[in-house]
């Protein structure tokens, strides 16, 4: 695979295309987002899906020939090991909410612990293949991590602007990889705005969400993954996750597969989106994931839009617990509203109570989520609760991330742990079952 498979962009907005250029972010007419053009007839000619399965590298790397960028090498480093994430099937959740048919996507196996290392792999291959010397990105930590960890694992120049109220393990991750971290006096709207101007002043190779065409390239190897476990069975033809023989996990569904992810700048679901389009271009899948996305109460801008039946996306002031998905005005806002009412998905709004009992819903089933992942678990108990999802449904739910990013609000989802005497009598008083 080489970078010609990159064909050029499309804008979401106006469906101008153009050609590819090494920084080319938004559209020059409308500033809307840009779709990566691949050549598909060029793809099918040399790639099926069972070479694709047949292969043994176990990163989103193996979809090489589905990617905007060349193989950046780096064999033995982080950057070979983001993506290929496991596919739990939790019985106990299952049970819980009357599913037969029920998977959690687990992204805290990334190297830096969060979906975010997808899109941070490929914008540093990008960034090598245009000789980018210092890459820079807004977050509120999960994406700037990403960023400083994939760059850190090339040797490479990573700036990254955070609102000073993120968590303080987010940002110790930035320090610890060795970036430069400036903490933004503001809101996570400000350090992007900030960012790019940053980036337009010294010539840096800007990776924010929403605004970097090839994040979204990056995150819909999630969607690649999905596709080759429910075609297969497995990730690849020695490694079986969550199934056992290599067949597919489930026959005759009652109806497409859903996929539930949390949305705040709506990069990840609009990516998702991206990659089963890319599958149905090819002739590789037959029909599009129902995809629902998942917002916070307090930060429901795209929610707002969907539930209006509107295009237009109005700010609002965003505040929730759950910080990586707090965002007054999303970047990629248009796109992610797509991904839902394209594909017969939905957006649903959950509460930061119902995310802290998601929390702690997918912890007792051994899966530890930041709040932004488990708003998708939540936001999936509210969908069953109002009959969008039935019992014979199958459904994949995306943690986004570790809950080691966010021990705060972690601590606030459980009850304190009793304090006692060094005595058997004690551990007796205490025990919440019987021995």
């Amino acid at each position: 695979m080489t970078a010609k498979h990159l064909t050029g962009y499309r804008c979401s907005v106006c469906e101008a295309e153009f050609q590819p250029g090494p920084l080319t972010y938004t559209c020059p007419h409308d500033g809307g987002n840009l779709d990566v053009l691949l050549d598909y007839d060029r793809i099918r000619q040399t790639t099926t899906p069972d070479t694709l399965h047949a292969q043994t590298e176990r990163s989103l790397w193996r979809y090489l020939p589905l990617l905007p960028v060349a193989d950046p090498g780096q064999t033995g480093t982080p950057l070979r090991r983001a993506g290929f994430t496991p596919l739990y099937r939790p019985p106990a959740l299952a049970e819980s909410l009357g599913l037969r048919h029920l998977w959690v996507k687990d992204e805290s196996s990334n190297p830096t612990a969060s979906f975010k290392d997808r899109a941070s792999a490929l914008v540093i291959a990008r960034a090598r293949e245009i000789a980018a010397g210092v890459v820079v990105t807004a977050s509120t930590g999960n994406a700037g991590a990403a960023l400083a960890g994939m760059a850190a694992a090339v040797g490479h120049k990573a700036v990254i602007f955070a609102p000073r109220s993120a968590p303080p393990a987010k940002i110790a991750q930035l320090l610890v990889y060795g970036a430069q971290v400036i903490l933004v006096d503001g809101n996570y709207d400000a350090a992007f705005d900030l960012s790019v101007a940053a980036a337009r002043e010294f010539g840096w190779y800007c990776r924010n969400t929403g605004y970097n065409p090839f994040t979204a390239e990056g995150k819909k190897t999630a969607a690649f993954e999905i596709w080759e476990f429910f075609r297969y069975g497995t990730l690849d033809k020695g490694y079986s996750i969550a199934n056992v023989g290599g067949a597919p996990p489930i026959s005759n569904p009652e109806s497409p597969l859903a996929i539930f992810v949390s949305v705040g700048d709506g990069n990840i679901i609009s990516g998702l989106h991206k990659g089963f389009k890319d599958l149905l271009a090819l002739g590789w899948l037959e029909e599009l994931p129902r995809i629902f996305g998942v917002q916070a109460e307090g930060s429901a801008a795209i929610a707002n839009a969907f539930a209006a039946g509107s295009e237009r996306i109005r700010p609002v002031s965003a505040s929730t617990l759950a910080d990586s998905i707090s965002v007054d005005m999303p970047r990629d806002g248009l796109r992610a509203l797509r991904a839902a009412a394209q594909t017969g998905g939905a957006y649903l709004t959950v509460s930061d109570a119902q995310i802290l009992e998601a929390v702690a819903q997918l912890g007792r089933a051994g899966i530890f989520a930041e709040p932004a992942g488990a708003a998708a678990y939540a936001g999936l108990v509210k969908a069953v609760g109002e009959g969008l999802i039935g019992p014979g449904d199958a459904v994949v739910v995306l943690n986004t991330g570790s809950g080691l990013k966010d021990v705060a609000a972690a601590m606030r989802a459980v009850p304190d742990a009793p304090v006692i005497e060094p005595e058997l009598g004690a551990v007796k008083r205490v025990l919440d079952f019987d021995v």
